[in-house]
């Protein structure tokens, strides 16, 4: 794909630097590509000098975590003011956030016989490219691993950090609404990220996505990867029904992981891509 909207560096939780990811996204055919970190807009300064030397469009983006129905869900947002007072301020209360609940795994870890998990899940950070942002799960995992407390990331996620484990800590996000409303203030598009990665019902999916249109989104994630094609068929369905746009991406976070950055399942052709709505040169007018 020549598009890729979704993806991650080591400003949050992904394997590769800013520049390193973009590199890897130009060498697999991508030419119009969104940096959407967890919460931050660390990386995006870093990528955008990389893509402007290969010929690339960097499009300004951010995952954001908010709560909506007692779950975290993750927005994301695209082409905004990076110096939009409201982001800036959010994306502040996010990463002292992000902080307090590290620290937070650390002390329900250590109670459980695993000392010391933010200084080792910090150290694999910044083996990976320092960052100013908080270690998220992955690095404990990895740590957990670095330490024999487990064989592998999936069964640090499956035992410890993964959705209702101990290590699952609950952050007191800001609300969906809230978080739309931030990034239409900055000037962004907003889009629903993996919308069928929540455990939801069909009717509190669309209970979700119902709520995101009245907060002002404008468009659903259909593509997220590798998901099962009959999920990206029952997401388009509801980007029919609801008359949304549509956005796609890979959701990289490294080598060997979910997909490969510029991969993912098609996108069916009857959907109004997001990024057609983007502020643009030539080379998004041929995708």
């Amino acid at each position: 794909m020549n598009v890729d909207l979704h993806c991650h560096s080591t400003a949050s939780d992904g394997a590769l630097a800013p520049a390193a990811l973009v590199a890897r996204a130009f060498e697999n055919g991508v030419r119009v590509l969104a940096l959407t970190d967890h919460d931050t807009l660390e990386g995006l300064a870093e990528a955008r000098t990389a893509a402007e030397g290969l010929g690339m469009q960097l499009v300004n983006g951010v995952e954001l975590s908010c709560t909506w129905g007692g779950a975290t869900i993750h927005v994301l947002g695209y082409g905004f003011d990076v110096n939009a007072a409201p982001l800036v301020e959010a994306i502040a209360k996010l990463h002292d956030g992000r902080w307090l609940r590290s620290e937070e795994i650390s002390r329900k870890l250590a109670l459980k016989g695993m000392p010391n998990a933010l200084d080792g899940a910090r150290q694999i950070q910044q083996e990976l490219g320092d960052s100013g942002n908080a270690p998220a799960r992955p690095h404990f995992a990895d740590w957990m691993v670095r330490e024999g407390f487990v064989k592998d990331r999936a069964e640090a996620f499956r035992k410890w950090l993964g959705a209702g484990k101990l290590g699952d800590v609950k952050q007191h996000w800001p609300t969906l609404e809230d978080t739309v409303g931030t990034l239409r203030a900055a000037g962004a598009w907003v889009s629903l990220a993996h919308p069928w990665h929540y455990d939801f019902t069909r009717s509190k999916r669309r209970k979700l996505i119902a709520d995101y249109i009245q907060a002002g989104g404008h468009a659903i994630e259909v593509v997220n990867g590798h998901q099962p094609a009959e999920q990206v068929g029952s997401l388009a369905i509801l980007a029919r029904e609801f008359g949304l746009l549509v956005s796609a991406g890979s959701d990289f976070h490294g080598p060997g992981g979910w997909s490969e950055i510029g991969q993912y399942r098609p996108v069916p052709e009857d959907l109004p891509p997001l990024w057609g709505r983007f502020k643009h040169d030539p080379v998004i007018a041929a995708v």
